[in-house]
């Protein structure tokens, strides 16, 4: 049994070890304020939401421990993932009373409590050597059924340099009233930073007699954290995290959900939101028998060529259903469009013989025939909807290339397309598109509406050839990637971004 700190709300946050335990976990018991995406890492556990907010219905503690001794009675590796660190203002300590008493071995596993967090990302230190040498952290939530007083907070006003306020949002001008009659300056620099360390962050700044209705007016509530101290006035320098050109730009990713979460974490950490919401699904090869038939003759090729990580993924899932490993290539090289296809093929120990300078078909070509001696035979395992201009222009110089389908693609449909469309109007600000599949794809489970909803909405191509299926549906590429890379589409995003908050 493991009480495990989620971290503030960027779920790269977590500890490894937290990563790894949930990776292990049979059941996982999670909070309101622990981010969705960390369920991601456990794909294989029950889950089980126990979380609690002021205001709505929730589940009572004593059932959330009676639910965490029978899952632990039971035999079950439990997970009982709480927002921040489990032992500050997260009832943990309670919960582990309480397994104690029932003879349920556990275990701690802190996190980063999202005082510490929320006031990095909006750069504000705790502590400096000049302004503030302590810091106090506490609830402004008090015991259920004990009336709130305005004494400790009167005592503390003066006793510490910097106060920092959990669950203190409903009473945040009875606070800062007390805080001022305990002797604060009422013009000390305060903040409320809301949704800390998440591309959704807000901050406000104001004064200690000020910032209640600041934080009113900008319409900042809980989940927040209230900020006194003279270290405030550190963020106007030291503000880094909504500071960035990407910070708090919505981003569609339409790729399929698993297959999302690189392109998740690399908005993320160039503080963007990724909305994730698949528009194009990927399904087996319509001809399984042939795909393996061509697994089976791949050494007899002198050239094997993957243009995506599907095609990588997928082949080597017939090889799997095979019994083949990795020698079945025996003396053919290996070739491939992009570094994540080359990734791919490395998490299979092995590297490719070539990598397209340009991460794009037409670079492999060139690639190619820039080879003195020539390939006779190529084996290209692709989509089955996929551009020919591989094996036609291969051809032209007598190679044989023999194309087979790995996979094919699918626009979605029904409540799924329902769902994009729904994205799309009300939730993005930015649509991503790394591939012409995927435009194809968004664009069919669009129907009518594609053109009116995506010229609302900054589109950015991670390359020329995504960029004119686009063209051709009469979209308009707002931001086109110089490298053809994930990174490369976001550098150019920030640089559209950056232009555009500072023009010359």
């Amino acid at each position: 049994m493991w009480l495990l700190g989620a971290g503030p709300g960027d779920p790269d946050l977590i500890t490894q070890r937290g990563a790894m335990l949930l990776a292990e976990a049979d059941v996982v018991l999670h909070d309101a304020l622990s981010h969705p995406e960390l369920l991601d890492l456990c794909p294989q556990a029950e889950i089980v939401d126990v979380g609690k907010r002021y205001g709505k219905r929730a589940t009572p503690q004593p059932e959330i421990t009676e639910k965490l001794v029978s899952y632990a009675r039971a035999g079950k590796k439990v997970v009982r993932l709480k927002g921040g660190d489990p032992f500050l203002f997260a009832r943990g300590s309670e919960e582990a009373l309480a397994l104690s008493q029932a003879g349920v071995r556990f275990e701690i596993v802190p996190g980063v409590t999202s005082a510490v967090a929320a006031t990095a990302f909006a750069g504000i230190p705790l502590t400096h050597r000049d302004a503030s040498s302590s810091v106090t952290f506490i609830t402004g939530s008090d015991r259920e059924g004990k009336e709130w007083s305005p004494e400790a907070w009167k005592k503390l006003a003066t006793a510490t340099g910097t106060i920092c306020v959990y669950m203190g949002m409903r009473r945040i001008a009875a606070i800062t009233q007390a805080v001022i009659e305990g002797g604060r300056d009422p013009s000390t620099p305060a903040a409320v930073v809301r949704w800390g360390a998440r591309p959704k962050q807000r901050t406000v700044v104001g004064t200690l007699e000020s910032i209640a209705e600041k934080a009113r007016v900008a319409g900042l509530e809980s989940p927040a954290i209230i900020v006194i101290g003279d270290v405030v006035d550190l963020r106007e320098e030291l503000r880094w995290y909504d500071a960035r050109p990407l910070f708090g730009k919505r981003v569609l990713v339409a790729r399929p959900s698993h297959q999302a979460v690189e392109t998740a974490r690399a908005l993320r950490r160039r503080s963007a939101e990724p909305i994730i919401c698949p528009a194009i699904e990927i399904l087996p090869a319509p001809d399984p028998a042939l795909l393996r038939e061509h697994v089976k003759q791949a050494s007899s090729y002198d050239w094997v060529l993957f243009t995506s990580v599907n095609g990588v993924d997928c082949f080597f899932e017939a090889a799997e259903e095979l019994g083949l490993d990795s020698r079945l290539f025996g003396s053919a090289k290996l070739g491939v469009i992009g570094p994540k296809t080359g990734e791919a093929l490395r998490r299979r120990h092995l590297n490719a013989d070539l990598c397209a300078a340009s991460f794009i078909a037409e670079g492999l070509v060139e690639d190619f025939l820039k080879m003195a001696h020539k390939p006779k035979r190529v084996l290209l395992p692709r989509a089955r909807s996929a551009r020919e201009l591989i094996p036609e222009e291969l051809g032209k110089f007598g190679i044989q290339v023999d194309v087979v389908a790995a996979y094919e693609t699918r626009a979605v449909k029904g409540e799924k397309a329902e769902m994009l469309r729904d994205v799309l109007a009300h939730q993005c600000d930015v649509v991503m598109f790394t591939s012409s599949s995927m435009v194809d794809s968004v664009v069919e489970a669009l129907g009518g509406d594609a053109q009116e909803l995506l010229a609302e909405r900054v589109v950015l191509s991670t390359g020329p050839v995504t960029s004119s299926t686009a063209r051709s549906y009469g979209l308009t590429v707002d931001v086109e990637a110089e490298t053809y890379t994930i990174e490369g589409a976001l550098d150019a995003l920030e640089d559209y971004f950056s232009e555009r908050d500072f023009p010359a």
